[in-house]
């Protein structure tokens, strides 16, 4: 019997992505694993099941029994606590699955001795780069919240020369240069704004300036190990606020992208910067669902603080879920051939603990939590 991989259909509300595409089923049902999706799992994405048919899986009506026949389970969001339960013993769940916002799950998932990865804990290493979809879907995000801004914006983004007289451009003021700092940098400079973007890791400046934007020069750096930014002191954290204040009062736009991996995210907008900007200004927070960036971001909400409009969009690649299920099931195919047995290899998943992927993004597995950090976490050991 092949591997059995299984696709069910996502549950959180407003959820549209779906782990795998029927390209991706073609991809892996050729490799030799037997795909198993849930009718209707793909609706949100705009695949219908017959392309999955045409791909060769198999369409499954009933949830329950997808859940417990499966070898493999493919997911974008963390599965609730009661499809969790549905898991067959020694299953494997592979998925977008954020363990330190969702301890109670690692616990259930350990008890039930299955083993759990998370794609959001790759190791970025080269390797690794086809796995990465805190990339691609920080991709999704950078395109999707700079277009938001540009309709919450009251402004032109770009330069117009009419018969009324020429119109200046937006300034936009990009804060983090990662993924979802770059690609709003590159989209913003595609609609004519004029873009500054700021980064505690001076490495971003080169980035920064090859998109067109103007690099702020702060006198920090915080870059950590595999790129990622570290968590600055309270000190710095004065200095950065204090050097940003002028740009904040200064920009039309406002797109925060800072975040730090298994933490809050950062602070960078207090209340008293949101108040001295323009008449009309817009601060969109895309690290809301980690607290946002800005001191009066509510996730999930749009609100208006005096003649300041602060929106903090949550699951924004859901909102492109055609391009973003692509992106993640690529990301997913390169992951799962990680765990194929091979030519002549047992039709069990290969689970190489010498393999630095494998083990740098294991949660749970043989009733263990495997992250030394993650089970520090949850003991309490890491406020």
């Amino acid at each position: 019997m092949s591997i059995r991989v299984a696709v069910p259909k996502e549950s959180r509300t407003g959820e549209r992505r779906v782990a795998l595409v029927p390209e991706a089923v073609a991809r892996l049902v050729k490799q030799g694993f037997e795909v198993r999706v849930q009718a209707g799992a793909g609706r949100g994405a705009f695949f219908d099941d017959r392309q999955y048919e045409g791909a060769g899986a198999e369409l499954v009506p009933d949830a329950t029994a997808l859940w417990g026949t499966a070898d493999i389970l493919c997911k974008v969001q963390p599965p609730a606590a009661e499809e969790a339960e549905r898991l067959a013993e020694g299953a494997i769940l592979v998925g977008f699955l954020q363990p330190l916002r969702h301890p109670e799950l690692v616990q259930q998932l350990a008890q039930r001795r299955i083993t759990a990865f998370a794609m959001d804990m790759i190791p970025r290493i080269t390797r690794a780069q086809s796995m990465d979809v805190l990339s691609s879907q920080a991709t999704v995000a950078g395109y999707k919240g700079t277009l938001m801004a540009a309709e919450l914006c009251p402004r032109f983004f770009p330069m117009l020369t009419t018969a009324a007289g020429t119109i200046r451009p937006a300034r936009v003021l990009v804060l983090g240069a990662g993924v979802a700092g770059l690609q709003a940098i590159a989209t913003a400079r595609r609609l004519g704004a004029v873009v500054e973007a700021y980064d505690v890791r001076r490495a971003a400046r080169e980035q920064v300036e090859s998109l067109g934007a103007r690099f702020l020069q702060v006198e920090l750096d915080a870059e950590a190990e595999g790129g990622y930014a570290r968590e600055l002191t309270e000190e710095e954290k004065q200095r950065e606020q204090a050097l940003l204040w002028r740009s904040v009062e200064e920009a039309d736009v406002v797109i925060t992208t800072a975040q730090i991996p298994g933490r809050q995210a950062p602070l960078l907008i207090t209340a008293k910067m949101v108040e001295s900007m323009k008449p009309g200004a817009v601060v969109v927070d895309l690290a809301a669902e980690s607290g946002g960036n800005c001191e009066l971001t509510v996730p999930g909400e749009r609100i208006q603080h005096g003649e300041v409009t602060v929106f903090g969009p949550l699951d924004l690649p859901s909102a492109l879920p055609v391009h973003a299920s692509e992106m993640y099931a690529r990301n997913m195919v390169h992951f799962l051939a990680l765990l194929a047995p091979g030519e002549g290899g047992a039709k069990v998943p290969a689970l190489d603990w010498e393999d630095e992927i494998l083990a740098g993004c294991v949660v749970t597995h043989a009733g263990e939590i495997r992250q030394p950090a993650l089970r520090e976490h949850l003991a309490g050991g890491d406020s």
